[in-house]
C-alpha cells in the first residue's frame, strides 16, 4: 500500500516541500529503503523509526519498506524527517487516515516514541503557509517559533502516539497560540549600562553617531582603555527591532540549531566570535552551507576585538556583506544567500605591543613592526568602515571619579529620535544609503564643500570614503536636529578617519 505525508527541507535559511512517499510491499523481513538524496542522518533514521514505533505500541510491518523523499533532486539532511516517515509507515499499515495529508509534520523520534526538537522549525512554517498548508505538527519545543506564523496552526506533540492519536482524531489537541505583540514589547534595562563607564567623552561621542546611522566603527587604543567595555554596552542603546526584524533574525538562529528557549528573538544580536574564527565561521559555509557569525548577527552588532589577530583572508570576507548586507556560499550543486545586516563594531591596539598612544607606559615597536601590524587590516576593508575613532588611555582622576556618565537609557532614546528623522525622510538608516540617495540627502554648502576637498586631497580618501564621510555628517545633523548638513557636522565626520589621517603623515 502506498501512503503519502508532507514535510519540509531546510536548505540555508529557506525550506522546501518535501513528499514522503512510503510503499510497503506484499514480502520482506522489514527492511526500510531510503531514497531522494538522504543524508547520513536520514539514513539512519531507519533503526529510530523501527523502535520508536514498536515502543509506541504498533506492530512494525515485516515487509519491505520503501520510503521516497521528493524531489529527488534536493538534498535531505536532518532528523526532521523521522515523524512523517513513521506516521507514513502507519499510514500504509491503515492505521492513519488521509487527515494526515492536511498536515505538515517535523520531528526527530527518540527510541522510545519521544520527540525531540529540530532546527528550522520556523523556515518549514513559513515554507508550510506559503505553499498553502494550514496545518503543522512539530515537536512541543519547537511550537513557539512555528506558531509565530500567523494563518497556520500549529500542534505540538510530543510522542509519536500523540501525533498518530491526533491525525485520527481520538484526541482534541488545540493549536499552540502566541501573543506576538507581547514578544515584541520594548524589552527591560540591560546589566551593562553607559552609566559604568568614566571618561571617554569623545568615545562615547562617536559610538553613539554610529548606533544612531547604524555605521561601522573601530577603536584604537592601548589596553585598558575600555574599548571592549564600550563595545559591549552598544546593544543597550540600539533601538528595538521591528516584528519584521524579529522573524529574520529568528529564522537565521533557528536554522543553526542557536535558538535560545522563547521562541521570537526580540533583542538584537551581539556577536563576538575570536580571532581564531576561521573565514567560512565568519560568512559561512562547510560542506552543507550554514550562516557564520556576519548572518548570525543580523539585524545586531558584530564585535571583533584584536582585529589584526584575525585571520588576513578571514577579514577580507567581510567585504561583501559590509557593501551589500548579505553572503553568497556557492557549492557545486547550490548557491545560497543569507543575510547580513549587521553593525561591526572592531578594536585593536595602536601596535603590536599596545602603548604607543599610551603617555604612561613606553612602547618597544620599531615603525617597521607597527606599520605591519596595521598593515594587516587592508586598505579596502578600512575604506567599509565609516567610523575610526582613538581611544586614549584613562587617567587615574577619571577612574576614581565620582562624577555620574549619562546613563544608557537617555542615549538611547536619542538615538531613537534620530532614527525617526532618518526612516521618515527616505525609509532606511544612514548607513545604508544608496550612491543615488547620498546625492540628494547630503548636499553640502560652500564651506562644507572647501573642508570635503581638503580632506580628499590631503588624506587621499577614496570615492568609497567620500560617500561614507558624507553619510556620517549625516547623521551628525540629524542628531542635531538640523535639515542640511553644515561645516561643523562635516568636520567631525573627516575627524573620525584616525588610520586615514596617520597614514597622510
Amino acid at each position: 500500500m502506498l501512503f503519502t505525508t508532507r514535510s519540509g527541507a531546510v536548505c540555508g535559511i529557506d525550506a522546501s516541500p518535501v513528499e514522503v512517499e512510503v510503499h510497503i510491499s506484499s514480502r520482506g523481513n522489514g527492511e526500510i529503503l531510503i531514497v531522494g538524496l538522504p543524508d547520513t542522518a536520514v539514513r539512519e533514521s531507519r533503526a529510530r523509526i523501527a523502535s520508536a514505533i514498536r515502543n509506541s505500541g504498533f506492530d512494525f510491518p515485516f515487509r519491505q519498506i520503501t520510503i521516497n523523499l521528493a524531489p529527488a533532486t534536493l538534498r535531505k539532511e536532518g532528523s526532521a524527517f523521522d515523524l512523517p516517515m513513521a506516521v507514513g509507515i502507519l499510514g500504509a499499515e491503515g492505521l492513519v487516515g488521509e487527515a494526515a495529508s492536511g498536515h505538515v509534520m517535523i520531528g526527530e523520534l527518540s527510541l522510545d516514541g519521544r520527540l525531540r526538537p529540530v532546527r528550522g522549525a520556523l523556515a518549514i512554517a513559513m515554507m508550510a503557509r506559503h505553499h498553502g498548508a494550514s496545518r503543522l505538527i512539530t515537536p512541543a519545543e519547537n511550537a513557539e517559533e512555528a506558531a509565530l506564523i500567523e494563518g497556520l496552526s500549529v500542534y505540538p506533540v510530543k510522542t509519536l502516539a500523540e501525533a498518530v492519536a491526533h491525525l485520527r482524531g481520538d484526541v482534541s489537541t488545540p493549536p499552540f497560540s502566541v501573543d506576538r505583540k507581547a514578544k515584541t514589547d520594548p524589552i527591560g534595562p540591560h546589566a551593562e549600562d553607559f552609566r559604568d563607564v568614566r571618561g571617554q567623552q569623545h568615545t562615547r561621542r562617536a559610538m553613539e553617531v554610529a548606533v544612531a546611522g547604524a555605521h561601522n566603527i573601530l577603536m584604537i587604543g592601548p589596553p585598558g582603555s575600555g574599548k571592549t567595555m564600550l563595545a559591549r554596552r552598544i546593544p543597550s542603546v540600539i533601538p528595538p527591532m521591528t516584528l519584521d526584524e524579529s522573524l529574520e533574525t529568528t529564522r537565521v538562529h533557528s536554522c543553526t540549531g542557536q535558538l535560545p528557549r522563547g521562541g521570537l528573538i526580540t533583542e538584537r544580536p551581539f556577536r563576538a566570535p575570536h580571532h581564531t574564527t576561521s573565514y567560512a565561521g565568519l560568512a559561512g559555509g562547510g560542506s552543507v552551507p550554514r550562516p557564520g557569525e556576519v548572518s548570525l548577527a543580523h539585524n545586531g552588532v558584530l564585535f571583533l576585538d584584536e582585529l589584526p589577530e584575525f585571520p588576513r583572508h578571514a577579514l577580507e570576507v567581510l567585504r561583501q556583506p559590509l557593501e551589500e548586507e548579505r553572503v553568497s556560499i556557492t557549492r557545486a550543486q547550490q548557491t545560497l544567500e543569507f543575510p547580513a545586516s549587521f553593525v561591526l563594531v572592531a578594536a585593536m591596539n595602536p601596535c603590536p605591543c599596545g602603548y604607543q598612544t599610551d603617555p604612561g607606559r613606553e612602547c618597544i615597536c620599531t615603525p617597521r613592526q607597527i606599520q605591519a601590524y596595521r598593515g594587516k587590516i587592508s586598505g579596502p576593508l578600512l575604506d567599509r568602515i565609516d567610523i575610526q575613532v582613538e581611544v586614549p588611555a584613562v587617567s587615574y582622576r577619571e577612574i576614581r571619579s565620582d562624577e555620574t556618565s549619562e546613563s544608557s537609557s537617555v542615549i538611547r532614546e536619542r538615538v531613537k529620535r534620530t532614527r525617526i528623522v532618518q526612516l521618515a525622510r527616505q525609509g532606511v538608516t544612514n548607513a545604508r544609503l544608496s550612491t543615488d540617495r547620498i546625492r540628494t540627502q547630503c548636499r553640502l554648502d560652500e564651506d562644507s564643500e572647501r573642508i570635503m576637498e581638503k580632506a580628499v586631497t590631503r588624506l587621499g580618501i577614496s570615492a568609497r570614503g567620500y560617500g561614507r564621510i558624507l553619510k556620517v555628517a549625516r547623521t551628525i545633523a540629524d542628531m542635531e536636529g538640523a535639515p542640511h548638513i553644515r561645516a561643523e557636522h562635516l568636520s567631525e565626520a573627516v575627524r573620525y578617519r584616525t588610520l586615514e589621517t596617520d597614514r597622510a603623515r
